[in-house]
């Protein structure tokens, strides 16, 4: 390489990240913004609403949600949807719940009552199976990602529906004698005064953002969203990382599944409806592209306070119900139009370059 070319790169490089760098912050400025924005409404409108009480509780109900958009967000950084994590939410937690109660194992009379880590880990498996059938569907037979999950939503449900007939299992903390108690103990407990939810959700960001930082797969996931085909060309696993974006969406959303349960103190098996719609509002919110290849962990967690601090300071200001979705679908759509808005502008500004004449600085002097 030649002295000249190492100067170029040199000089080049560093313009390039703070243009990166630069609009990143511009696209979680945003959602940043629009979170600062309603924590001070919200705290003229109701002296209660930055009481410590309710921070923990409105954070609370933020985790389960952010939980549920980390797994969301690898779906979408690939281009894909995953529509069926609020059922698999609903799902996962009454595997739990019918765990807890016991199940009798057909011809020989006997009834099993796991303890509490096995209804955990089977918990978790189910939900992880149901990502990984997702995966396989989609990677494997080229099923598009919104029919797959659609599809996935209904057998979900059903499924929990038939192993409860229609109604909840309500009764979780186990018996001594049985041994399986410390279900909703572990799960309604709070380290250093807070709630498992946020600490779980704590976690999942943490390992998160080094995965996809650190790791090859990350690389990998934001290569084929930027372009499948050409990371295809350069070696990239494309099967490999389709299948593994949706089984750990499933296992967020398993997760989510036995917080909400314990959170709860019962399994229902129309929990988790239209938290979805949710969880994909929080990832477009923060800044996530919906054809694939941008998005970040922080700024899922912002739009995910976004949606939380909202809707629960519409609720304690007593705004009604049908007026809270109003508002919250009309942030959904402001936040995608800037997002376009700004695309179309950069376009603009990329191919007004691209036609304009070079400067004389930059002209490159005839042989003489």
């Amino acid at each position: 390489m030649s002295e000249l070319t190492q100067t170029a790169v040199k000089t080049t490089a560093p313009r390039v990240l703070r243009k990166i760098n630069t609009r990143t912050l511009m696209i979680e400025g945003r959602a940043l913004l629009a979170l600062v924005l309603i924590v001070v409404v919200f705290s003229l409108l109701s002296p209660n609403f930055l009481s410590p009480d309710n921070l923990i509780v409105m954070t609370r109900h933020v985790a389960m949600n952010a939980i549920l958009a980390i797994g969301m967000l690898l779906v979408i950084l690939n281009g894909g949807i995953d529509l069926s994590v609020g059922s698999i939410v609903g799902l996962s937690g009454v595997i739990a719940g019918m765990l807890l109660e016991g199940f009798e194992i057909p011809g020989l009379d006997l009834f099993l009552y796991p303890a509490a880590w096995v209804v955990i880990v089977v918990s978790l498996g189910v939900g992880t199976l149901a990502g990984w059938v997702n995966g396989v569907v989609v990677a494997r037979l080229n099923v598009a990602p919104f029919i797959t999950t659609l599809g996935m939503l209904y057998v979900a449900r059903g499924i929990a529906l038939l192993i409860t007939n229609g109604t909840p299992f309500s009764r979780l903390g186990g018996e001594e004698k049985l041994g399986n108690t410390g279900f909703l103990t572990f799960l309604k407990s709070a380290p250093l005064g807070l709630p498992m939810p946020v600490w779980a959700m704590i976690g999942f960001a943490v390992v998160f953002a080094v995965v996809l930082s650190k790791s090859p797969f990350g690389r990998w996931l934001y290569a084929t969203g930027g372009n499948e085909r050409a990371a295809e060309l350069s070696g990239v696993p494309i099967k490999k990382v389709k299948t593994r974006i949706y089984v750990l969406s499933g296992l967020c959303a398993a997760a989510v599944g036995l917080l909400l349960t314990g959170d709860l103190s019962s399994a229902t098996p129309s929990a988790g409806e239209f938290f979805e719609l949710n969880a994909i509002a929080a990832v477009v919110i923060g800044g996530a592209a919906l054809s694939g290849g941008r998005g970040t962990i922080r700024g899922t967690l912002i739009g995910a306070f976004v949606i939380g601090f909202l809707v629960d300071g519409l609720v304690l200001v007593g705004v009604s119900q049908f007026w809270q979705q109003i508002i919250k679908g009309a942030v959904i759509i402001v936040a995608v139009a800037l997002d376009q808005l700004q695309q179309t502008l950069q376009k603009r500004r990329s191919g007004k370059a691209a036609l304009s004449p070079p400067q004389p600085s930059e002209q490159v002097p005839a042989p003489v």
